[in-house]
């Protein structure tokens, strides 16, 4: 049954009211497939729009407070903790490099933050492709994803 739906088949927003506070915690990754001359210069600094981590992480998190406001049906949540973390991964081949984002929502709370840590990620990766888009048009955003969450009713969920 999609809770997001009444007996009629209208979009509702789902009512929380009656669940218990538990701590809850979400993480996301998406990779970024680069060339390896534009994963130089993030590392050198020489990207032109400034310091790509930093502008990337805080752009996640703003993003992450504001999921309620970009997803229809999402509720306001008072988020504890917003972490965007970025890694060098394997590349798909001799001239890329990868990076993966990762992205981890916390919050007490009557609902999961899900959709909070893929927000983070997602708008991350779109400001890294932002900053990069002029050295590298073919710069990409690969693998989305939730890969754990746990609280709440359902309990621990993991990414197999």
């Amino acid at each position: 049954m999609l809770t997001h739906l009444d007996a009629q088949g209208r979009a509702q927003m789902v009512d929380v009211s009656a669940k218990a506070d538990t701590e809850r915690v979400a993480i996301a990754k998406a990779h970024v497939v680069m060339q390896n001359a534009t994963r130089a210069l993030i590392a050198q600094g020489g990207i032109a729009k400034g310091d790509v981590f930093a502008v990337a992480r805080v752009a996640g998190i703003m993003a992450a407070k504001r999921t309620h406001e970009l997803i229809p049906l999402c509720h306001p949540l008072a988020l504890t903790d917003v972490e965007i973390q970025f890694a060098d991964l394997a590349a798909p081949d001799d001239a890329h490099a990868c990076l993966e984002i990762t992205g981890i929502a916390k919050n007490v709370g009557k609902t999961g933050v899900e959709m909070e840590a893929l927000v983070a990620v997602s708008n991350a990766a779109l400001t890294l492709y932002d900053m990069v888009k002029a050295v590298d048009r073919r710069v990409r955003i690969d693998n989305l994803r939730l890969v754990y969450k746990a609280g709440g009713k359902s309990g621990e969920w993991r990414f197999e």
